[in-house]
């Protein structure tokens, strides 16, 4: 699905975790998007969408909370950006991945886009909640995961620090943009 590819805060964090981390140990970050998400659109296909519908004012407060979530990922990244010899910090655990989604308002369109799309209403509920999930999850983990192997491919492929720092602060920058529109838009 073309929407878990394009950019967005899970991708431009998946790409910062592979150049600071490799892909090997961005895997737990990867794993807890594909789950965090597949919990998502499944409990949107048994109705938590409607919640949003009845409450557009929720809308406004997740996206305020992904705001204040970017802007301090962004306030991380640059932070690392002073120490040049050693790699700082850990990628994000696969909970903390999944916990995300939640604030997320890229992964809540994309929920209720696969849900309301996708679901096949020919099954019995609980078939088709178990089935657009894991359909969910099974798209999304290639998808984020070519962001990860980016940046992994960058750590590779440049020796100097100064540009891999120069990449984060863009990256940082580009999140901190991201939450703007959010709450702009």
């Amino acid at each position: 699905m073309v929407m878990f590819i394009t950019p967005g805060p899970n991708n431009a964090m998946l790409t910062i975790s592979g150049l600071k981390f490799g892909f090997k140990r961005s895997l737990p970050h990867i794993s807890g998007i594909a789950f965090g998400h597949a919990i998502q659109v499944s409990l949107i296909c048994l109705g938590l969408g409607f919640i949003l519908i009845d409450y557009p004012g929720l809308q406004i407060i997740l996206r305020w909370l992904c705001f204040a979530y970017l802007l301090y990922l962004a306030y991380q990244m640059i932070g690392s950006i002073k120490e040049y010899q050693k790699e700082s910090g850990r990628p994000l655990r696969a909970y903390e991945a999944a916990l995300f989604q939640w604030v997320n308002p890229k992964a809540w369109t994309i929920a209720i886009t696969v849900a309301s799309g996708f679901m096949p209403l020919e099954e019995k509920l609980w078939i088709a909640v178990l089935f657009t999930g894991l359909m969910s999850s099974l798209v999304s983990f290639p998808c984020i995961s070519i962001w990860a192997l980016f940046g992994s491919l960058i750590k590779t492929m440049i020796s100097n620090q100064f540009i891999k720092k120069l990449i984060e602060f863009l990256f940082a920058l580009l999140l901190i943009l991201t939450g703007f529109y959010l709450v702009l838009n």
